[in-house]
């Protein structure tokens, strides 16, 4: 089966301009797709819907934050400004946990219109699903929105594994913490099912393997930032007898990569 993760920044750049982040979401023909940074706005662009009809998924959708995404924005050729990290991206625009920065208040006043909406994580997936929820995790002081773990149990041919959706915070928030508690909502699944964990993770495979122990990485590809990529901060990680068949990251549009891994679940010796 193909496992994919891609983080769609809600379809826009930093600027505010429309990406084709959704198009190649479709176009990467995954049994499982994981999406951190969806988006469903109160206008009815909504990519859940779009990403289930069009691939004909089932999923679950967790909204995190309240957010205003603006698709008529302008800017130069790069995919964000150049101190956005400093002063504030112009793309989405989250109210809810932080105050917007001056210079962020001044772009959105000039923006006409923006769409408002829900900021969230999906999974999608064509395979059986034997059950679906979410795991809320604690929400850190320095960030935009609140974080939670998909936990799904799926099958494929046959046989039941696990899969764990995640969009970790920035280490510089504390991400630590929240590892921990996906570590413990690992530990709690039954150890004899397989288990994959995938997503945007916020954090490069040396510092995952100390956070996260116990996990093989089951596709290895520079995932950021998305033009010149010089390193992997979006993972598929796997526990069980996983054999990888193949994998690749490609740039659809957003500030990640999108990253793939064909994987199959090795026979048990007799």
């Amino acid at each position: 089966m193909r496992v994919a993760t891609f983080n769609l920044h809600a379809g826009v750049d930093g600027w505010g301009r429309p990406t084709h982040a959704l198009e190649h979401a479709c176009r990467l023909s995954a049994d499982v797709l994981v999406c951190p940074e969806l988006w469903r706005g109160d206008d009815g662009t909504d990519f859940v819907a779009t990403l289930e009809g069009r691939l004909s998924m089932k999923g679950i959708f967790v909204p995190l934050a309240r957010a205003e995404r603006v698709t008529s924005g302008h800017g130069s050729r790069s995919w964000q400004p150049l101190l956005a990290h400093f002063t504030g991206e112009r793309g989405l625009y989250f109210n809810e946990y932080r105050t917007p920065k001056p210079f962020q208040r001044r772009a959105r006043a000039s923006v006409p219109s923006v769409e408002a909406g829900d900021w969230g994580l999906g999974v999608f997936t064509t395979l059986p699903i034997e059950s679906l929820r979410f795991e809320p995790i604690e929400r850190l002081k320095r960030e935009k929105s609140r974080r939670a773990l998909i936990v799904a149990e799926l099958s494929v041919e046959g046989k039941a594994f696990f899969l764990l959706a995640v969009h970790g915070a920035h280490l510089t928030h504390g991400s630590y913490r929240q590892y921990r508690r996906i570590n413990a909502i690992a530990r709690s699944l039954d150890p004899s099912v397989p288990v994959i964990l995938a997503g945007d993770f916020n954090c490069w495979r040396p510092l995952l393997r100390l956070l996260l122990p116990g996990w093989s990485t089951l596709v290895r590809a520079k995932t950021w930032p998305a033009r010149h990529p010089h390193s992997q901060i979006d993972h598929i990680l796997g526990r069980g007898p996983w054999e990888t068949q193949g994998g690749d990251a490609s740039d659809g549009g957003s500030d990640h990569r999108a990253l793939v891994a064909d994987v199959r679940l090795r026979q048990p010796i007799a």
